[in-house]
């Protein structure tokens, strides 16, 4: 099949062209950069420069790949985030989520595509009632915290926006927390140097669950989802659901540091707001169920534990 992947050169990204070229599809990709041209000619793509942000540009693009399936994995985020400025700091990434998701969908529909792939997140939107492991079927947050509500609108707007797109296969898939090469949790990211500087403590009792998966897992189930996904969401997270009071101090003693602070929640919300520390005592996790029952996926990085000595190595 013809592929355009949108967002190529991102940390997904450079996974995913890589395995589609190798399971045989014509893959094209886009990037804002004319300087990453050359990273996707040597990773066997067809590299278009385009702004997703014009629907011009991106009418143009889609037009000139005549693609079989769109691949949405644009956002905009680089270095460590602000949370007490939440939805300040994912603003590009929200726009990329509501009008470059409308801008690919309607450039999509005009020349046919089978499937429409976008990129989601498992990482915060669930309720924050009931169990602690969640499935695709459990609501949304009815109430995100202020700071959030931007990002969640823009997370409804284009999950519904693809699901609902009846004239194609629109598929999401709701990642969990990236780890591996290139993201924020590779021994080089940003957040391993918070966690190696006790820059990163445990808020109030730790109790939000938080579920990663590994970049190379993630592109994996992309690769099936372009390939035999059905119009859905999928949540793409490994086996290991796990609260903050547990996986933060196991990944600072295998990096070979202090434990990480305890600081209360009052505190945690007056230094890093409300959204941080949401996230740290309230969040639920994900489960994978159906994405290995419907997509045929395993994980071959099937929880973070094992994966804790790699990163500190």
């Amino acid at each position: 099949m013809k592929v355009l992947v949108a967002g190529a050169t991102g940390a997904l990204g450079k996974q995913l062209v890589p395995r589609l070229v190798a399971a045989g599809h014509e893959v094209s990709g886009t990037t804002r950069s004319a300087a990453k041209r050359e990273a996707l000619f040597e990773s066997g793509a067809h590299p278009l420069v385009a702004d997703m942000l014009d629907p011009d540009q991106v009418a143009e693009a889609v037009a000139e790949v005549a693609p079989d399936v769109i691949v949405h994995e644009l956002t905009s985020l680089s270095g460590a985030m602000d949370l007490r400025h939440f939805d300040r700091d994912f603003a590009l990434t929200n726009r990329l989520r509501t009008e470059a998701t409308d801008h690919l969908l309607a450039a999509g529909r005009a020349v046919g595509i089978k499937r429409f792939v976008a990129q989601s997140y498992a990482g915060w939107p669930y309720a924050r009632t009931g169990g602690r492991v969640k499935t695709e079927d459990d609501p949304l947050d009815p109430t995100p915290v202020d700071d959030m509500r931007e990002s969640f609108d823009a997370i409804r707007h284009l999950e519904d926006a693809v699901t609902g797109a009846s004239w194609t296969e629109g598929i999401v898939l709701r990642y969990g927390g990236f780890y591996g090469p290139g993201t924020s949790m590779a021994p080089d990211g940003d957040h391993v140097k918070m966690i190696r500087e006790r820059k990163f403590p445990v808020v109030g009792d730790g109790a939000g669950v938080w579920s990663f998966v590994h970049i190379e897992d993630a592109a994996d189930a992309t690769v099936l989802a372009v390939e035999r996904g059905r119009r859905g969401i999928y949540n793409i997270v490994d086996d290991e659901p796990a609260p903050v009071a547990d996986w933060l101090p196991a990944m600072a003693a295998a990096l070979g540091g202090k434990p990480p602070r305890r600081v209360p929640r009052w505190f945690g919300r007056l230094v890093a707001g409300e959204a941080a520390t949401v996230m740290m005592t309230e969040v639920r996790g994900a489960s994978n169920a159906k994405a290995k029952r419907e997509l045929g996926w395993e994980p071959r990085h099937p929880t973070w534990r094992r994966e804790v000595a790699a990163v500190a190595a």
